[in-house]
């Protein structure tokens, strides 16, 4: 019970930037900053790769369509590194605390990675680059800034992560027609491209 804090907002933080939460709990780890990390993301193969990743979405985040893109591939990616962080942190390989832990952490990703999606959807709405930016800087700033948080006051910082959580889910529900906007544009686009691939070419001079 006294990892559960920490578990619920490392799967918040795990729904929307993954590779942020590796990163910067095995730099936490790897510098003595906390005790809490344990010793497999503090190897120095995840951190790089981790960071590796961390760059690639830094950037696809930020570019419009792509930035949706990217969230239907990590549909299962983070839900699964959410509960894999959620079962290190708990300890105790193969224990009934674990599996929890990671059901926990698993669900919350899942739950936080779909309003994530969802709020980038209905901004792709909207033909202007700049909100994409500013939205995916506030994600980064917010994962950094909570899960930090959450080394040092881990009961206060799931609060904060449940609120963020709730409050997003929340503003799903009122951008429900922009994502159902975004959807029939993609598949309109899907369906001119498949259109375009059977038209027969320019014939043979």
């Amino acid at each position: 019970m006294s990892v559960l804090p920490l578990v619920f907002t490392s799967g918040w933080a795990s729904g929307i930037n993954a590779y942020a939460v590796v990163l910067l709990l095995g730099l936490f780890g790897a510098t003595g900053l906390s005790d809490e990390v344990p010793e497999g993301l503090q190897r120095p193969d995840v951190l790089i790769a981790a960071g590796v990743l961390f760059l690639c979405e830094a950037v696809a985040d930020k570019i419009p369509y792509v930035d949706s893109a990217w969230d239907s591939v990590h549909t299962v990616i983070r839900p699964v590194a959410g509960a894999v962080v959620a079962g290190l942190l708990a300890g105790e390989s193969g224990s009934l605390p674990e599996l929890a832990a990671g059901a926990v952490g698993g669900s919350t990703a899942l739950m936080s990675h779909l309003v994530k999606a969802g709020t980038r959807m209905a901004i792709n709405t909207s033909p202007e680059p700049f909100s994409n930016v500013a939205m995916s800087t506030a994600e980064d700033l917010g994962v950094a800034g909570v899960l930090t948080f959450a080394m040092f006051h881990p009961l206060a910082a799931a609060v904060i992560a449940a609120t963020l959580l709730v409050l997003g889910l929340v503003t799903l529900v009122f951008l429900a027609s922009r994502i159902r906007r975004f959807l029939r544009r993609r598949a309109q686009r899907r369906e001119e491209r498949r259109v375009a691939a059977e038209l027969p070419g320019p014939p043979p001079p």
